[in-house]
């Protein structure tokens, strides 16, 4: 192609995709632009180390993560209005995706200077083409917030998805992740994919329940990606058009609550008084 990039332009930024694993997953046209960048601005500074020490580059790095970006991100726009080119990695990945990165690729487009995109694999991408489930349609929500409130509000909104669901997890919360999966969307087919890419990948599929089986037997090891078939259930209808509150109150049950949690929740999904929801439950 006549606009083929051969190496980095003088004042741009870079968003560089990394491997995700296995060292060699990364583009030529990469591996050209961290060779030519005047910076490499990276998430971990020894992890970057790491993959230019491999492909023998040797680059002036700028230490940019999630409790500094801010700060660098003023740092790198002026670099870059000086007329030097920057590249932003992150340790695995593309930078922005459930990785830092954000805050400097704003910083420099509000600057008014150039940014590239020198597209790399995603673990999002990955587990979804291995899962077996279709890639149509699908909703990437990376880590699930830890508070209980904010993860039940997502959990929630997660029940009647139709999409395919895609989620990030540490093997020290996977189990845990995993009950609140089963309670709160039923016990449906899914896929877990673990150190995609590495010598022990593995792609697991089963029900959620049979993955909470597996995983209380076999300890859960490395970096895990959960994909997740979309809702195939009946429509989901408003709270005032045909779905009884004892309805509602039953399939909270059946996906693990207590009935008085049941009830709570009816209570806020419909905006009745609690204690007559409660009465509605006591019903024969």
């Amino acid at each position: 192609m006549a606009d083929e990039q051969k190496d980095a332009k003088p004042g741009c930024l870079y968003i560089c995709g990394t491997p995700i694993g296995n060292l060699e997953d990364i583009t030529l046209r990469a591996l050209k632009v961290l060779q030519n960048v005047d910076y490499i601005a990276a998430e971990d500074t020894r992890q970057t180390l790491k993959l230019l020490n491999h492909y023998d580059i040797h680059k002036t790095l700028i230490s940019c993560h999630e409790h500094n970006e801010r700060q660098r991100a003023g740092e790198i726009v002026d670099l870059i209005s000086k007329g030097c080119s920057v590249a932003l990695v992150t340790d695995a990945g593309m930078p922005v995706t459930s990785d830092p990165g954000s805050v400097v690729v704003e910083a420099v487009h509000e600057a008014g200077l150039p940014v590239s995109v020198v597209p790399g694999p995603t673990a999002v991408s990955a587990a979804l083409a291995v899962s077996g489930f279709s890639g149509d349609r699908y909703v990437f929500e990376g880590f699930l917030p830890r508070g209980k409130k904010e993860r039940r509000s997502h959990l929630e909104a997660l029940r009647y998805e139709r999409r395919t669901v895609v989620l990030y997890e540490a093997p020290h919360r996977l189990l845990t992740t995993l009950g609140d999966l089963l309670a709160w969307l039923g016990d449906r087919p899914m896929a877990v994919a673990r150190e995609i890419t590495k010598i022990h990948e593995q792609v697991i599929r089963g029900t959620i329940g049979e993955m909470i089986a597996h995983f209380e037997d076999a300890q859960p090891r490395g970096e895990f990606v959960l994909v997740l078939k979309g809702y195939e259930g009946a429509a989901v209808q408003d709270a005032d058009d045909g779905i009884t509150v004892e309805q509602r109150i039953s399939d909270y049950m059946q996906r693990g609550m207590s009935k008085k949690d049941a009830i709570k929740q009816v209570a806020a999904d419909t905006g009745l008084p609690k204690n007559e929801v409660y009465k509605k439950a006591l019903r024969p």
